[in-house]
């Protein structure tokens, strides 16, 4: 389980696993007050060159591992939701792709957000537009995942 957190990334590579993670107070799948650490996991992220560690949680009664994870990425994403939106938002209006991005990452957000588009929203022969993008998250689904 994926709990989001405000944290600022510098701040996290600062202090890598000093960093005050706030603790859940209470398991959300069984709603136990028991929750105690469950150490580190790493990840990377767009913009660093060194892995940031997560602070991981584990609740007793029901064995759930809580992952904290940064608000503002969506699950198994280096690159925040503000630069994927950014890059489709630019792919739907000029064509082209954001520089600094790799090509192929974006093209990968790109068909993920049309095959996505064309399951929820119906939308099997009309182009991808940016607007697809906000209308899935309000849907509550990522828009350029592959996963199902």
């Amino acid at each position: 389980m994926v709990i989001f957190f405000p944290v600022i990334l510098k701040e996290l590579s600062e202090k890598e696993r000093k960093y005050q993670w706030p603790k859940p107070e209470k398991c959300p799948k069984c709603g136990t007050c028991r929750v105690w650490g469950h150490g580190y996991v790493a990840a990377f992220f767009d913009g660093f060159r060194q892995l940031l560690w997560l602070k991981r949680y584990r609740c007793p009664d029901c064995r759930c591992v809580i992952r904290c994870r940064p608000s503002g990425y969506f699950r198994r994403f280096q690159a925040s939701i503000h630069t994927i939106r950014e890059s489709i938002k630019a792919r739907s209006a000029s064509g082209q792709w954001l520089p600094g991005i790799s090509r192929t990452r974006q093209a990968h957000w790109w068909r993920a957000l049309s095959r996505r588009a064309a399951a929820f929203l119906e939308k099997t022969f009309s182009p991808v537009r940016a607007e697809d993008f906000d209308a899935l998250l309000t849907l509550g689904k990522v828009p350029v995942t592959r996963a199902i």
